[in-house]
């Protein structure tokens, strides 16, 4: 089974969502992963979790994206250990979560050098994905 991973130097402020959902997207389709209604998952996803992580984090915020067969997986680390959680949706926010949780199979949280990695295991890719490229991995910066 090859696997893919490529890690993403997030950069902060407020337009770290919108870059870092292109760069995944733009890798996504190089590996195979082009089913827009999946692909528009993956981008809510990538969205909530860098949102969080650079309004409540601390330091800097890497996002790693592993691919194999038909699973996909987001994590983004970030250097506070605070976990997050749920909150009852208001004006302003507290949708975050109930969309990470609708959208994924499952998330986790779990400590990471100092700080905290949520990891998100996507829905299973609807079709056979076609990797196209060789096993390895790409550092960039989103």
């Amino acid at each position: 089974m090859t696997t893919l991973t490529a890690h993403f130097d997030v950069p902060l402020g407020p337009r770290s969502p919108r870059i870092t959902r292109k760069a995944v997207l733009g890798v996504l389709a190089v590996w195979g992963y082009t089913d827009d209604e999946w692909t528009d998952d993956v981008t809510v996803v990538v969205s909530e979790l860098v949102t969080n992580a650079v309004q409540h984090g601390a330091g800097s915020v890497v996002l790693a994206l592993e691919a194999f067969d038909r699973q996909v997986i987001v994590s983004v680390a970030d250097g506070s250990s605070v976990v997050p959680r749920r909150r009852e949706p208001d004006g302003r926010g507290g949708r975050g979560l109930l969309l990470i949780e609708a959208l994924t199979s499952r998330w986790t949280v779990e400590a990471h050098e100092g700080g905290k990695r949520v990891r998100a295991e996507l829905r299973p890719y609807p079709h056979g994905a076609d990797l196209a490229v060789p096993a390895g991995s790409a550092r960039t910066r989103a």
